[in-house]
């Protein structure tokens, strides 16, 4: 069995973020990157699967700039067996991005792919669905719990929603998305990075590989947030009533 584990290359989450001055992106000047968490946890989680399991490949795989072979040697640093980087200096929208996907699926011919949930960069919450969706394949969202049946033919998947848990069981290959309570990805380990530079990572340029991949949205401005005020202690339940009536207004 393979399974395929798309990683995303994004400012880490302790990085502070800084708006440029013309709205086009972020400042990437001392900026650390790193492997957005959610696909994290979907590569911890095939790892487990694999060391459960034994006869189990684990891909992961990269779309940009040069620079995405950092987050790929994490990956291999972590325990998967290869990585494929499709390098795209272009900025793609998530239809583009489940469309390069959708074909590097059919190249691989994976019988599992398991990714983030969202991007924390954009927060999108739109591949791992539209990628199921141009591949015609089952799909679970928001997995939290994840058991593989009759010898890795079925997955069933335990799914946060706002009713409370919910079961599914879904046919592989399938596309599942890996919510935050499925686990707690490991530490890359010296030996493990020192293992990852003679591990494969193949490079393909996004013209070859599926050049019919457009961008259909752009990004017109990037605005910070505005500051909040800040906020202010009452003294009794008139008082405040007073403020939510006449500063607040919500009342």
């Amino acid at each position: 069995m393979k399974i395929l584990v798309p990683l995303k290359r994004v400012p880490d989450a302790d990085t502070k973020i800084r708006v440029k001055p013309d709205g086009s992106g972020i400042e990437t000047d001392g900026v650390k990157f790193s492997v957005n968490p959610f696909d994290a946890i979907a590569l911890e989680e095939a790892l487990r699967l694999k060391e459960k399991f034994g006869d189990i490949e684990t891909v992961v795989a990269s779309i940009g700039e040069e620079a995405c072979a950092e987050q790929l040697r994490t990956g291999l640093a972590m325990g998967a067996d290869r990585a494929v980087l499709i390098r795209s200096d272009a900025d793609l929208d998530p239809r583009a991005v489940a469309q390069v996907l959708a074909a590097l699926f059919r190249r691989e011919q994976p019988g599992l792919v398991l990714m983030g949930k969202q991007a924390i960069d954009d927060d999108s919450n739109q591949c791992g669905q539209m990628l199921a969706a141009l591949l015609g394949l089952g799909q679970a969202t928001f997995v939290s719990k994840l058991e593989l049946l009759d010898h890795a033919s079925r997955a069933r998947c335990g799914r946060e929603t706002d009713a409370g848990l919910e079961t599914v069981t879904v046919t592989l290959p399938a596309v599942l998305t890996t919510d935050l309570r499925l686990n707690e990805p490991r530490y890359v380990s010296v030996p493990g990075i020192l293992k990852a530079k003679k591990k494969p990572l193949e490079v393909l340029p996004l013209t070859d590989f599926c050049a019919g991949a457009v961008s259909r949205t752009k990004l017109l401005r990037l605005e910070a947030p505005p500051h909040r005020q800040a906020g202010a202690r009452v003294r009794s339940v008139d008082e405040l009533l007073d403020k939510l009536r006449h500063e607040a207004k919500v009342i």
